[in-house]
């Protein structure tokens, strides 16, 4: 009886799946399946408000998901026995815990997807030099620390596994959470962060092996024999992985080509071997995530096969299980058990060891390869980052009884603050050089003196639905009298949270700027339009792709466009038309990107706002056929437009019309009617007297004539207020292309409007009442007066020794 009393103490009663509701008088809460969704459902909510908080700080989202653990556990709301009793009750434990680690163990899988062997082994010797060092001198300062644990807090720990967990736990470099920092610091693609990512590429793979290591020596059975065992074991698997599991992964990539779907069965054999190999490495001893990882490397990296993989697989473990494991181990982590004077001192050893040891290691080895000082310490910042395996070695180690509660905790915030210091440190002391001589950057707008030699296109686009009218924009830009056209084609892709975003940009040439697709094997099919378009024109066409997150992607935009020295930047409108003629939003991210763009510009700038120009699909040359129409009202914007549809005009297919608006004498447009009301942007020294605008315009049109243009018509409207100028625009309604200036001198011929960026003119043009079938190009003169802050970042020296060829791109 006694022995069943304490049976039924210790062991408390196994939750049932489902309830049968509240209505049949049960709590929902005291069952497993809705209990795990409420806990589903309250982590990703609170770990999203808490990555939407730091955001500004740009920090990874890694380091809100580990926050939100802690604040859910014991040390912030757990203090509440009622709440962490009734959502976090010790009996749902297994389940939350078994649901996260499967997460984990695909995620991990992902991870091992992301790593290329073959790009290892070319690592350079300074990525080598920077990923032993990185690895060697905090290992040695961590076993260091672990005899100051053991006789302080530790007491009683076997004493070679505590080494070597500390060892390990100190050295790791976090390369999914590093590719992240990177990318968000528009890095990645630099030397700093190419030899970064190949260093922390190595320090992975050798923290998985330190790691299978460290279990094989911490089972409860500590005989030599068996360690060995379980190490010989771990390696068989690898091995077999190699020569069983590859060849099969292998052959399924051959039978999944490019441009066809992959077969279900194929995607489900591959995730029923993660899970068996996670299988067979829990039963070696060396835990489930090992096998899941290897499997990931081993899958061939060339072809749609990886990238199937992670498309069907990492939202839903990146999103919703994954942030279950920093919560089962914020709920293992008690901050208030860090306590007095000693154990605060003890964290900030260990901080500052694991600091010192990383930096100080991977500065000493960068110096001997001559990397300049700056770039070496911001290596060691870039190489201190921890994140989510440092968590599964201290969590494996806490389940081992190898670490304490006060340990385990003391280690988990040392990886939360090294982590956290890398964004702010690494923002602060470099900035990529971008050398660009700005002296011979003279060619800024499409109206200049004398002929045209060259005439250069920055042309953006967002997706597949923008094509069509920017390449026959492009088109019609051509001229036939003028010099060379070289258009320039960037894709704007958004740097999401996924893993799929940081594999593309890891294809990224090491400039720093967006990368160029001329070495790519999987290029971009909307690049291969533009491509395409180059074979039938007579245009020099270089595709390129930008990809960053939306609210910086702009810096791409500009500093590429000051890089080429490019005449115009040609931008999508954020709205497209729906096929009732509704103009619908992208979002307002796309919108402030182009109103970012307008007010950085190095150059003119055009936004494009596209009602089908020259339908769905691309007009050869000899098909091109457009009437366009340039209301001129007079100003720096309208005279750009005017000479931009003066180049236009040259195709032999293109009908210009320019409608010359003029207040009757002693007055201005400016007075008419309807004021453009607080998003109005004041013309300051640009405007001119009628006169002078007079003159302009027959300048334009002598020329024109002298030339004998025959598709060139000009009409002189006076108005008298604003129902003139719309009444005649109307009446111009079934033109193929308008051409307006962003600012021109006339006042608002809306009563309001939500796209500053667009000006009086444009934001009328715009609305679905003027028209359904008019394309309308907006553009804006480069204002030399403007402050182009992008220019303004610090120059870092860029050295002849600094051999970028050394090293390979991860």
């Amino acid at each position: 009886m006694a022995t069943n009393g304490t049976a039924a103490m210790v062991c408390p009663t196994p939750m049932k799946a489902t309830s049968n509701g509240s209505f049949q008088h049960e709590n929902p809460l005291d069952y497993a399946l809705p209990l795990l969704i409420l806990q589903i459902c309250l982590v990703v909510v609170f770990t999203r408000t808490l990555a939407l908080i730091l955001r500004p700080l740009r920090q990874p989202r890694v380091i809100a998901e580990i926050i939100g653990g802690i604040l859910l556990g014991p040390s912030a709301l757990g203090r509440n026995t009622k709440f962490l009793h009734r959502v976090f009750p010790a009996k749902s434990m297994t389940v939350l815990d078994t649901v996260a680690n499967i997460g984990l163990l695909f995620f991990l899988f992902l991870v091992g997807l992301e790593l290329d062997i073959r790009a290892i082994r070319r690592t350079g010797k300074k990525s080598l030099g920077i990923a032993v060092a990185g690895i060697t001198f905090p290992f040695v300062l961590g076993i260091g620390t672990s005899f100051v644990l053991r006789s302080t807090i530790s007491k009683g720990v076997d004493q070679g596994p505590f080494l070597v967990f500390m060892g390990v736990s100190l050295s790791i470099t976090a390369f999914p959470v590093l590719a992240r920092i990177l990318a968000e610091l528009k890095l990645l693609t630099t030397d700093v962060g190419r030899m970064a990512m190949s260093a922390a590429a190595v320090n992975d793979v050798a923290a998985w092996i330190l790691l299978a290591l460290a279990i094989a020596l911490s089972g409860d059975n500590t005989s030599p024999i068996v360690s060995l065992w379980v190490l010989l074991c771990g390696s068989a698997f690898v091995l077999a992985a190699v020569l069983l599991l590859r060849p099969a992964l292998a052959y399924m990539a051959r039978r999944s080509p490019d441009g066809e779907p992959v077969k279900e069965l194929y995607i489900c054999i591959t995730l029923t071997l993660v899970l068996a190999a996670g299988f067979v490495t829990d039963t070696i001893g060396i835990h489930a995530l090992f096998g899941a990882f290897v499997v990931g490397i081993v899958v061939p990296k060339d072809g749609r096969f990886p990238e199937i993989l992670i498309e069907k697989i990492e939202d839903l473990v990146s999103g919703l299980f994954l942030p279950l494991y920093f919560v089962s181990s914020g709920l293992k982590t008690n901050v208030a058990t860090i306590s007095g004077g000693r154990s605060w001192g003890l964290l900030v050893l260990v901080i500052f060891t694991a600091c010192f040891g990383k930096i100080v290691g991977t500065v000493a080895v960068s110096r001997i390869f001559k990397v300049p000082m700056r770039e070496s310490v911001v290596l060691g910042f870039l190489m201190n980052t921890k994140g989510l395996v440092e968590l599964i070695v201290l969590n494996i180690g806490k389940d081992r009884k190898v670490l304490n509660d006060q340990t385990f905790a003391i280690l988990v915030l040392m990886a939360l603050f090294t982590t956290f210091i890398t964004t702010p440190t690494v923002t602060a002391l470099y900035k990529p050089a971008r050398k660009v001589a700005s002296s011979s950057y003279k060619k800024r707008t499409v109206q200049r003196p004398g002929p045209d030699k060259d005439f250069r296109i920055l042309a953006c686009f967002h997706s597949t639905r923008n094509i069509p009218s920017m390449i026959n924009l492009i088109e019609t830009s051509r001229g036939t009298r003028r010099g060379r056209l070289c258009v320039y084609a960037m894709h704007l892709m958004e740097l999401s949270e996924r893993s799929s975003s940081i594999s593309m940009v890891h294809k990224a040439r090491r400039n720093g700027l967006p990368f160029w697709n001329k070495k790519r094997t999987d290029k971009d099919q909307m690049v291969i339009a533009f491509e395409a378009y180059q074979q039938l024109s007579s245009v020099a066409v270089r595709p390129m792709t930008a990809i960053s997150p939306l609210n910086s992607i702009h810096e791409d935009i500009t500093t590429s466009a000051h890089q080429k020295q490019v005449a115009i930047i040609l931008l999508p409108f954020h709205k497209y038309q729906r096929l009732d003629g509704v103009m619908e939003s992208l979002g307002h991210s796309f919108h402030l990107v182009n109103q970012r763009v307008i007010r950085q510009a190095p150059c003119s700038v055009g936004i494009l706002i596209d009602r089908g120009l020259g339908g769905s699909s691309q007009v050869s040359a000899s098909d091109v056929s457009y009437t366009i129409a340039i209301p001129f009202f007079g100003g720096r914007d309208d005279q750009e437009a005017l000479a931009y549809g003066v180049r236009m005009s040259e195709h032999p297919g293109i009908s210009l019309t320019v409608v010359h608006f003029v207040a009757p004498p002693g007055k201005s447009l400016l007075d008419l009617d309807g004021a453009y009301g607080s998003t109005r942007i004041e013309i300051s020294d640009l405007s001119q007297s009628q006169d002078g605008k007079e003159e302009d315009v027959q300048r334009f049109f002598s020329e024109q004539n002298a030339t004998k243009n025959e598709s060139v018509s000009y009409e002189k409207k006076v108005v008298e207020g604003k129902a003139d100028i719309v009444g005649k625009l109307k009446s111009m309604r079934n033109t193929n292309l308008f051409l307006v200036g962003r600012m021109p001198e006339v006042s608002s011929l809306t009563e309001r409007s939500d796209c500053p960026e667009l000006g009086p003119v444009g934001g009328f043009l715009e609305s679905s009442e003027f028209s359904t079938t008019a394309s309308v190009l907006v553009v804006q003169q480069y204002d030399p007066a403007a402050n182009f802050s992008q220019l303004e970042e610090e120059e870092a020296p860029a050295p002849e020794f600094w051999d970028a060829s050394d090293d390979a791109t991860v």
